[in-house]
């Protein structure tokens, strides 16, 4: 084989462009190079993990090592990319075992995903403190929440795992009260997680809501539920630091914005704090790559990045956002994959584009469902151009008679001049996640809000009333836009 593809990195984008470019080019070599042990791991199912949903680490594995080289991929795990150099088109590669590599491409893809942000909270060295972003830090906090005498090794029942930090957790005293700094996906997931595991779980954000992507209407009924199951939430509380000198000891943070009387300390003995993410393009330095919105790596309708037979995908590359037709960078599982398929076919001769994205995306909490597509924040909507109406309705999920009718808020953003919806959520108990594919559908095809209430979705009274809750609110929106 020749004209090596080089992949660097082993999860959603690189191993689906791997994959897809092994059936597409046969006789051309593909290497994936992976700086870890982990791969082709699902990252959103690790709060299901810790708390005890899903019973073994193996099951969020997609494949395995001997899966990969079945597919004829040469993949080289231990080995991390340090460097690019675009004029001799190679790699620098430093390997577990302290030697240094070169590799040569034809082409390279850079897949290397995100890592958390702890903003100013350093949880290196503290024990009992934790981010959550890859199924080590999955398998500690697992351990670290069990008692030492009844935590099961076998949850964590793969070979890459780090069994010297999974023991040392587990031998540690089972806490008893959680903080959890930061009121997104991972936040409010694992609030579930950790409550469902039997702690005290105070949940903390620092601005008037929860889930700040959903708005205002998904954030308060989250929060409800999360307090209907024994969750302190805690908004309008910005934390200041962890307490503790070896181990996690408190949470310090300014209650005054939520009426308290200025700085408090709330003891704690577990801490998990889920700010943010940050793109991996460090091994891109000096080479002069373009980069956009969130530092991420800027790409173009089919992946390429300003240099040449250079690609990026996954957590580390943006995207053009179905709305605005901006470029954005929204850190999420199918768009890693989506693209990652997308530019093997390209690399093996099939230019394929790497599609648009919406920020659709969905979150549970407890029994309360919430997602949401498109530009729901109207500050947002503005400076993309739009001239944003909103509106927010309650509507019945099923047919009133029919049991397990429920609640659901359905929030619309259209632009008053145009009447195109712009993006939506919505919120309940009830199948109301789902929900939004339909929005998410009409965002791709530049619908209007009328175009939307005169769609011909399903009834039957188990699955929706005659007016679907997504058919009322484009009716009530459809209303204040002709009444402008």
């Amino acid at each position: 084989m020749s004209d090596p593809f080089v992949v660097v990195g082993a999860d959603a984008a690189g191993l689906s462009a791997a994959s897809k470019f092994r059936r597409e080019a046969p006789d051309r070599e593909v290497v994936v190079f992976e700086k870890g042990r982990w791969i082709s791991y699902a990252f959103c199912g690790m709060p299901y993990f810790v708390e005890g949903r899903v019973e073994r680490m193996s099951d969020l594995l997609s494949l395995s090592p001997s899966e990969v080289a079945e597919r004829g991929i040469d993949l080289r795990r231990g080995h991390e990319v340090v460097g690019v150099n675009p004029d001799a088109k190679t790699v620098a590669v430093e390997t577990a075992a302290g030697d240094s590599v070169e590799q040569s491409y034809d082409d390279l893809l850079v897949a290397t995903g995100g890592r958390a942000s702890t903003g100013p909270f350093d949880v290196r060295g503290l024990d009992g403190a934790f981010t959550l972003h890859d199924m080590d830090a999955a398998a500690a906090i697992d351990a670290y929440v069990a008692e030492p005498d009844a935590y099961d090794p076998d949850r964590a029942d793969v070979s890459a795992v780090d069994r010297e930090r999974v023991e040392r957790n587990a031998a540690m005293p089972a806490p008893e009260t959680a903080a959890i700094v930061g009121g997104g996906y991972v936040g409010v997931e694992m609030a579930e997680a950790l409550r469902g595991r039997g702690l005290d779980v105070h949940l903390f954000h620092r601005s008037g809501h929860l889930l700040p992507d959903f708005g205002e209407a998904v954030g308060e009924r989250v929060a409800d539920e999360l307090e209907a199951e024994g969750v302190t939430v805690r908004t309008n509380a910005p934390v200041e630091g962890l307490v503790g000198d070896d181990r996690i000891e408190g949470i310090a943070f300014d209650a005054a914005a939520g009426g308290g009387a200025g700085s408090e300390t709330l003891p704690v003995d577990l801490a998990v704090v889920g700010v943010g993410i940050r793109p991996n393009t460090e091994l891109l330095d000096g080479t002069g790559v373009e980069t956009g919105e969130g530092g991420a790596i800027r790409t173009d309708e089919y992946g390429r990045t300003s240099l040449p037979d250079v690609y990026a995908a996954g957590d580390c590359a943006t995207a053009t956002h179905a709305v605005t037709g901006e470029e954005a960078w929204m850190p999420l599982g199918l768009t890693a994959n989506r693209a990652g398929r997308a530019i093997g076919a390209t690399v093996a001769g099939d230019p394929s584009p790497v599609g648009e994205i919406a920020g659709t995306a969905a979150v549970k909490a407890f029994d309360m469902e919430a997602a949401r597509v498109g530009l729901i924040d109207e500050e947002a909507a503005r400076e993309a151009g739009f001239d944003p109406v909103r509106e927010t309705v309650t509507a019945g999920s099923r047919s009133g008679y029919y049991p397990g009718a429920a609640e659901t808020d359905v929030t619309l953003v259209a632009d008053r001049d145009t009447d195109r919806l712009v993006g939506g959520s919505i919120v309940g108990p009830d199948r109301a996640a789902v929900r939004i594919d339909t929005l998410a559908t009409a965002l791709e095809a530049d619908m209007t809000v009328p175009e939307v209430e005169r769609l011909d979705l399903a009834y039957a009274p188990p699955f929706s009333p005659v007016w679907d809750p997504i058919l009322v609110a484009a009716k009530v929106l459809n209303g204040t836009l002709d009444g402008d």
